[in-house]
């Protein structure tokens, strides 16, 4: 009895757990290299401008709407004093709707307390 030729061999199949390993490491390493930045303490949206600058990464004193301060989790007067004392460029992100001359007054108090250069974050846009 005659069967014929044995079966050719068949090539092995390429393996994807390689690629998956590979995919698998990249997101361990970006999720160790990023940054999370903690949330806003309330909303704000800040004024437009053509063209706003790039972020300097210091340390933000938020301003809301009707006035309200917050800086690091401290609110209201400890916060400007907070953000007086604060090392490294400060910058401002206000709401739209405060008023100009609430945000000029801000402004003459962070530079009696030494703070003589604050930046505004500004957002995309106008």
């Amino acid at each position: 009895m005659e069967f014929g030729p044995p079966p050719a061999p068949r090539p092995p199949r390429d393996s994807i757990v390689a690629m998956i390993n590979v995919v698998f490491l990249l997101l361990v390493f970006f999720l160790m290299a990023a940054t999370l930045a903690p949330p806003d303490p309330f909303a704000a949206a800040p004024p437009a401008a053509p063209a706003p600058p790039g972020a300097r990464g210091g340390t933000t004193l938020h301003v809301a709407a009707d006035g309200r301060l917050d800086f690091d989790g401290a609110t209201g007067e400890a916060a400007l004093a907070a953000a007086a004392a604060a090392d490294g460029a400060l910058d401002l992100r206000a709401d739209r709707a405060l008023p100009a001359a609430e945000l000029a007054r801000l402004l003459a108090r962070l530079a009696a307390l030494g703070r003589a250069e604050v930046g505004l974050v500004l957002a995309e846009g106008g």
